[in-house]
Formats: structure tokens, sequence, C-alpha cells
């Protein structure tokens, strides 16, 4: 293990960075986008990838089975916010979208999608009422979000109160419609039912056959992918999870989770640059 890479302090995740760095070229390197690979801001349409992060994965791209970048943001929205697009070194790349509803593939350039949820669409035209009925509070605001719905409460004069207020009324309004709730930071999103990051990854790791995985994530919705990385250990195939936590943002029940964590996302990337380095070519 090069100096420069961080230690976990569970024996599964030395396991899995171990298993990450015997076989490179097996392992799949999964990572959420806000938080993760971009900073928290309050405007979600003024995130942007970390200077560093494309430069650290188009390094790390070449040395292992695949790069996959799984958001809850539409596919073409991450990659324009990642400035993914058109990188030489980046073509195991692919961005997986909508909890993998869509997908974009670097080789190709190209975003595939399922069917959009019908709820989706009749929740959208309901919601701006059903917030002013149950009294939302100014600085409230609604993300559009393609294939699901996101309430914000991160500008009202009491986010933290806004956001437990508004969470039974919108898990309602959710379940009226066929959709579920997944409360976030400070965000409550509705979204179609069987849309998660643990069953992107899952599927994702299955199609590649990988023989280790590792998991950076940031917020509560990272949770099913922390839970699909331990089943996936627990069937054999070593996994590495990863908890990007600026000391003012750490999410407790993922930190408890992580076998790794790290401060924020300028460590995310240089932890990526450390890998690279690690299972690049020896100099001579």
């Amino acid at each position: 293990m090069v100096s420069s890479l961080p230690h976990p302090t569970t024996s599964a995740g030395r396991e899995g960075l171990a298993a990450l760095l015997a076989r490179p070229e097996k392992a799949v390197v999964a990572l959420d986008f806000d938080g993760t690979l971009a900073e928290i801001v309050a405007d979600p349409e003024q995130a942007r990838a970390h200077r560093g992060a494309v430069p650290a994965l188009a390094a790390l791209a070449p040395q292992v089975a695949s790069i996959a970048v799984i958001t809850g943001r539409p596919a073409g929205v991450a990659v324009r916010y990642g400035g993914f697009a058109g990188v030489p070194g980046l073509e195991h790349l692919v961005v997986l979208g909508h909890y993998g509803a869509e997908r974009w593939d670097a080789v190709t350039g190209t975003v595939r999608a399922a069917a959009p949820h019908p709820g989706v669409a009749s929740v959208r035209a309901e919601l701006p009422g059903f917030l002013d009925g149950v009294g939302a509070w100014p600085g409230i605001w609604i993300e559009e979000k393609g294939r699901a719905v996101a309430v914000h409460t991160r500008r009202a004069s009491d986010p933290q109160g806004a956001f437990e207020a508004l969470k039974g009324p919108l898990a309602d309004l959710a379940a009226h419609h066929g959709l579920v709730l997944e409360p976030g930071r400070l965000v409550l999103e509705l979204r179609p039912p069987g849309m998660d990051k643990g069953v992107a990854l899952t599927d994702y790791v299955r199609e590649t056959g990988a023989g280790s995985v590792l998991y950076a994530g940031d917020d509560l919705g990272d949770i099913p992918a922390y839970a699909a990385v331990e089943k996936l250990r627990s069937d054999g195939v070593p996994g590495l999870l990863v908890c990007s936590a600026a000391e003012a943002q750490a999410v407790p029940d993922l930190a408890a989770r992580a076998d790794l964590t790290v401060p924020g996302p300028a460590a995310v990337v240089g932890l990526l640059a450390g890998l690279a380095e690690a299972t690049g070519p020896a100099e001579t």
C-alpha cells in the first residue's frame, strides 16, 4: 500500500482495499456525485465536480474494470456538471443517473433510459399547491429532476424544522401516486419505488463480474449502496465503504457503517489519485 493511501479502520475495509490493489483490473470504483465528487452548495444547479476530480478519475479509470458515478441526478446533468464527456482516459466511466434508470457510457457518449413513472408527472403538477396547503415555509423550493421531484428546505429560516414537518405529508403524497419518499440532507425526494443506489450498484457489479468494489458516498441516499456492498461482501466479493464527510456535514448513520471516512470531496479526490498511483504502471 502506498503511503498516500489512508488506512481503513475495519478488517473488511482493509480486505476490500487489498483486493482492489491486488487485481485493479477486476475492481469497480463507484461514487456518488453531490457531496462526494462535488461540494454541497445551496443551489444544486451550481454544483460542479472538484477541480481535481476529472484528472484523478482519468488516471485511475484505465487501471480498473470500471468507474461508475451513481447519482439521483439525470445522467446528462451529472455528465455536464462533472465535466466527464470527451476526456481521454475516461473510456471506462459510466454514469448511472436517476439511481440507474438512466445510463451514460463514456465510450459512446449516449444516454439510455427506461420509461418514466406516471406518478412523477402527477406529483409534479400537484406539489406547488400541496405545499401551499400544508403551510410551506418561505425559502422552501422544488427541484425538477426529470424522473423524480425534490423539495429542498436548506434555504428556510428553520431548515431542519421544515424538513421534519414536511416528511409525513410528503410521504403520504408520494404513496398516493405510487411513489416513495427518500429523505436526504435537507431534501425530500419523491421518486418511483425500486430506484435506489443499492439496486443500481448491485446490477452493475453483476454486469461487470467485478472481483472487488469500492463505494464512496456522503448522504442518507447512499445507505442502500452501503447495504449492497455489505451483501456483496457476504457473497465473497471484497468491498471498501468510504464516507465523504466534511466535519460540519457528516451523516452519522453513514459514517458509522463506513470502513474509511475522509473529509469531503477534496479528500475523495486525493484517495482516487492515491489509488491511481498505487495501481498504475511501476516507474523504471
